[in-house]
């Protein structure tokens, strides 16, 4: 979980895939929707298709609130990471 999270923070879209794939199952973390959405959502940002897929997954049990939310982490995340 470490390393997956230190490579996702520095923009790796594998990482950041398999760290929405342990949020999404509660593997080495809480079971966390709008965390799993979040993580797969930048990685589909930065190309990874399989990501997309897992994300649009995600929705179909996730209330507009969540998805909301998550979205709005991801914005967040995004403008954070492109300053620096």
């Amino acid at each position: 979980m470490e390393w997956f999270r230190k490579a996702a923070e520095l923009g790796d879209a594998r990482a950041m895939s398999n760290l929405g794939f342990m949020y999404a199952e509660g593997r080495g973390v809480p079971k966390d929707d709008v965390l799993a959405y979040m993580w797969v959502n930048l990685s589909g940002a930065h190309g990874d298709e399989n990501a997309r897929e897992l994300r649009d997954m995600l929705e179909k049990w996730m209330s507009g609130n969540q998805i909301e939310e998550a979205q709005r982490l991801s914005r967040e995340w995004m403008d954070k990471h492109q300053r620096k």
